[in-house]
């Protein structure tokens, strides 16, 4: 995965989580005693984000053993080892909460990916995230929305042009703003726009922008519009579509669903860490 940002992630979150020092582990163990322990997966899901072991590890010491049955990306049973580690018992237990946070989180996100994916069960349209992410935490989450079999989005505001509403209303129009970006840009910049109407469909056609993002469509009106939009457009959906209802949108014809809820409002993995002895 991306190890840079996994670096600088958990070396920020050892040094909020430890502050000076692991009063619990430190005052019992001596940095001698040694011990093994398992990851244990308690509910079935798609693991990501394994390499926080070996890195969380890392960073606290040395002599810590990681052996992996897993790896990102891949189905997980309840009560199936993930994971067994062996070494100094201050750095096992100082680290697990860390490794943890991280790896229950990012294997939710993987986990709600591939359940959206399996219920749409639509292979013409792809399962995209978005900008909606936690503060520091987006190159990781968007990962693990690869991990669930999803694709990405923008990851920054200099990825591409997303023209929406608020753009739309100080500019004037959908057809002058596209002209100004127009004017700025380079021809490699793909340019977005976000529909709330047909009309706004049809006057973001007659722009020729690249993509058409249909906003809180229902799975008729999206069949409708997708009519109007030629093949050369990319057409997006977003808005509203959660587990329960994006069965509706199989085959609607749109050629791809963002949802943000995948990477701000998803349920962590329930993964625990105990030792053997």
């Amino acid at each position: 995965m991306i190890t840079i940002h996994l670096k600088e992630i958990i070396t920020q979150a050892i040094k909020e989580d430890i502050g000076m020092l692991d009063l619990t582990s430190g005052s019992i163990f001596s940095p001698n005693h040694t011990s093994k322990g398992t990851f244990i997966a308690k509910s079935e899901g798609v693991v990501s984000g394994l390499d926080a072991l070996e890195i969380t590890y890392s960073i606290l010491g040395e002599g810590v053993e990681v052996k992996l049955f897993k790896k990102d990306g891949e189905k997980v049973l309840e009560k199936e080892i993930i994971a067994e580690v062996e070494g100094p018992t201050q750095i096992l237990l100082t680290a697990e909460r860390v490794i943890l946070n991280l790896v229950q989180h990012l294997s939710g996100i993987a986990t709600s990916t591939n359940d959206v994916i399996r219920l749409l069960d639509d292979k013409s349209i792809s399962i995209t995230d978005t900008r909606k992410t936690l503060p520091g935490l987006r190159a990781l989450q968007k990962y693990a929305v690869t991990s669930g079999g999803g694709k990405n989005h923008r990851f920054r505001l200099d990825d591409g042009v997303m023209i929406k509403d608020n753009h739309i209303k100080a500019a004037g129009s959908i057809s002058k703003a596209v002209e100004i970006i127009r004017s700025k840009v380079g021809h490699m910049v793909k340019i977005e726009v976000e529909t709330e109407s047909r009309a706004q469909v049809l006057e973001a056609i007659q722009s020729k922008v690249d993509v058409i993002m249909l906003d809180n469509r229902s799975p008729e009106e999206v069949k409708e519009l997708v009519k109007l939009i030629p093949d050369e457009i990319i057409t997006e959906v977003s808005g509203g579509i959660t587990p329960e209802n994006i069965q509706g949108y199989k085959g609607c014809g749109a050629n791809c669903i963002s949802l943000g809820w995948l990477t701000h409002s998803v349920k962590a993995l329930d993964i625990s860490f105990n030792l053997n002895q």
